[in-house]
């Protein structure tokens, strides 16, 4: 269970409020008014000081309880924008569009992409191949890591071939438009990880005893005992 130890709401209520606002397409002020029609009084930035404290923490027990992926994978980015500014959130999915892992970067430049291959491929094994756009920064991180490699991962830049990738960004962005962007670069790391949880969780990537005889909101809050 969560460690809420002398905060004010039980837990019971912070864990209602935290999966709504990464499950859903809801602004902290609806939040905020939905549990006061509940008779729970509680401020919109409350909920936003639960979410950056308590979501990353779910989203690290979720990784123990991953399902394997695929060695076919899917790569590309999308927009983010944080402080009004545009970031980009690397993703990959296999070619059954099961999340493969993801990846939140200032900049989109080779270096960022060896980032997002070196943490997916450290938690998911080396992928057979990856398909991915004509970017040409992708396509150098991608060269640097076979250049250490003896058996090389193959490369496909057929745009065709990763509409996949790109149709499930669309589940995100659906979560993330409300917030009108994030306040914070980290603020951001930390919900989208989460946003992108329940993406997986909706996915039945969860590989926990029972998983697939609970319900998306039972998976959810067994991760949090």
């Amino acid at each position: 269970m969560l460690a809420v130890k002398g905060m004010r709401f039980p837990v019971e209520v912070i864990l209602v409020c935290i999966r709504w606002y990464a499950a859903y397409p809801l602004s902290l002020r609806y939040l905020e008014e939905m549990m006061e029609e509940r008779g729970v009084t509680v401020d919109h930035s409350t909920v936003s000081r639960w979410a950056i404290r308590f979501l990353p923490l779910l989203e690290k027990i979720f990784r123990k309880y991953k399902r394997p992926v695929g060695g076919s994978w899917r790569m590309d980015e999308t927009y983010i924008k944080v402080k009004g500014v545009w970031k980009y959130l690397y993703r990959a999915v296999d070619r059954d569009g099961k999340t493969i892992d993801f990846l939140l970067a200032a900049k989109r430049d080779k270096a960022a992409a060896k980032r997002f291959f070196d943490k997916a491929m450290q938690a998911n094994g080396v992928p057979e191949k990856v398909t991915m756009d004509k970017s040409g920064a992708n396509k150098a991180a991608i060269d640097e890591i076979n250049a250490s490699r003896e058996i090389p991962v193959t490369v496909r830049q057929v745009k065709y071939l990763n509409n996949i990738g790109e149709q499930d960004h669309r589940a995100v962005k659906r979560i993330t438009k409300p917030t009108l962007g994030f306040k914070s670069f980290q603020s951001a790391k930390n919900i989208l990880a989460v946003i992108e949880l329940m993406h997986m969780i909706r996915k039945g990537q969860m590989m926990m005893e029972g998983a697939d005889k609970m319900s998306f909101a039972e998976q959810f809050y067994a991760l949090a005992e």
